[in-house]
């Protein structure tokens, strides 16, 4: 039966999730409960995989794992040649940590998003940049021509000086 959630201080806040709180959800139902070693087996698949080739389990999620075939979902085509190339590596290395994979089987899916763009850095100028870029807009002849560079050099001037 559903409850009307009633709002107030306490529920307001806002509550971290962290994997106890949903192994603890998962036990208080028979049904659910069952699922749970297999749930920790596949995540510790994903953990010892992670280890074995950390850069291509960024993108990499385990479909199933079963009688020895191991599959996986990748995002794109270029990610699944680069694995099919390290597919032994992975084997080994998981044979070493106890895992009998005898088979690798990849799919292109997306699974999750793959971002594979590096982020934009923020350039920082030095105060003796900005100063010198000031003293250059100072300097410059107010002429038709120059008048957008000067205009463009004054407002990155202001833009930098600002608290």
């Amino acid at each position: 039966m559903l409850r009307p959630m009633r709002f107030n201080s306490s529920n307001l806040t806002i509550k971290r999730r962290t994997a106890v709180v949903a192994t603890d959800f998962l036990r208080r139902d028979d049904k659910m409960a069952a699922l749970l070693p297999a749930i920790e087996r596949m995540a510790s698949l994903q953990k010892d995989c992670a280890a074995a080739l950390p850069a291509m389990f960024k993108y990499a999620e385990i479909l199933a794992f079963e009688a020895g075939l191991l599959t996986l979902a990748l995002p794109n085509a270029a990610l699944a040649a680069k694995l099919k190339q390290q597919i032994p590596q992975l084997q080994s290395t998981l044979a070493r940590r106890g895992w009998q994979v005898d088979q690798v089987k990849l799919k292109v899916q997306m699974v999750k998003a793959a971002e594979i763009k590096e982020q934009m850095r923020a350039l920082s100028l030095p105060e003796a940049a900005v100063t010198a870029f000031d003293a250059l807009g100072d300097s410059l002849e107010a002429s038709t021509q120059n008048g957008p560079l000067i205009a463009a050099l004054k407002a990155m001037v202001a833009r930098r000086r600002m608290p």
